[in-house]
């Protein structure tokens, strides 16, 4: 008898997601579905809606009508407490890094596991031995063990990026967004930041949902592109057999003098 397949389960569902902020519309409708281990990448132009989704999903932006579910749990009417235990299981890569400069890199990833522990932590040595074995781990695995208790703002920009990172895994999240992680670094650095994003993903079996510009970078690294246009979802495709030409129509700009 042939075993029957279940269907993926869905880590993410937006339905009918509107967000104003005063007389500009932001998101205009959006339904978005994303399920486990998907890495998805949204694309459009600056003040398409991209960023602004991304922070509604992890209730940084109320929303102003529609629904979010994130994880089996509504975002949208969550409360205060709610909210902060979804966050515990949604990692957030920034684009400015967001490192405590004068701490050591060991300290900026022992962060990342605030939201399991109580009390408050003052230097390396407050914390567990087990934690502080977990985020040497997790620096080893970005590649910057060697620099443990090195000052994060002594490093280049790439790899604070990657201590970023590897704080953002100590937190054991099961859904990564990510906001324009390689906006801010050199071709070079962007290309080793987003493999060493795929690969630990990967290994993780994370669910990823990334916004960024490159489209060439995208098409590489996604499986799947979302495109937003003055905040509303004009692409959705895998990007196996997308071509670029298809993906640049996104970047179309709206004439608003057109009929």
């Amino acid at each position: 008898m042939q075993e029957l397949t279940r269907p993926a389960e869905t880590v993410v569902a937006t339905r009918s997601l509107r967000k104003q902020f005063g007389d500009t519309t932001a998101l205009a409708g959006v339904d978005l579905d994303v399920r486990r281990g998907e890495l998805v990448v949204l694309l459009g132009l600056s003040g398409s809606g991209k960023s602004t989704l991304l922070r509604c999903l992890n209730g940084l932006h109320d929303v102003t009508s529609g629904e979010i579910t994130v994880l089996g749990r509504r975002v949208d009417t969550a409360r205060s407490a709610e909210l902060r235990r979804l966050r515990t299981e949604i990692g957030f890569v920034f684009q400015q890094f967001n490192l405590v400069g004068r701490l050591s890199c060991l300290e900026n990833v022992l962060t990342g596991a605030l939201g399991r522990v109580t009390g408050p932590r003052y230097g390396v040595l407050s914390w567990s031995k087990a934690l502080r074995r977990d985020a040497l781990d997790h620096l080893d695995r970005v590649g910057l063990a060697d620099r443990a208790f090195q000052r994060a703002d002594t490093l280049s920009g790439g790899q604070q990026q990657r201590v970023a990172i590897a704080r953002t895994l100590m937190q054991k999240p099961t859904l990564l967004l990510a906001d324009e992680p390689v906006a801010s670094l050199d071709p070079e650095n962007s290309q080793v930041v987003m493999d060493l994003l795929l690969r630990v993903c990967r290994e993780d079996d994370l669910t990823v949902v990334c916004t960024l510009h490159q489209v060439d970078l995208a098409l590489g690294w996604a499986g799947r592109l979302v495109g937003l246009r003055q905040g509303v979802k004009v692409l959705d495709r895998p990007t196996a057999g997308l071509g670029r030409d298809e993906v640049m129509d996104v970047y179309r700009r709206v004439d608003p003098d057109a009929a």
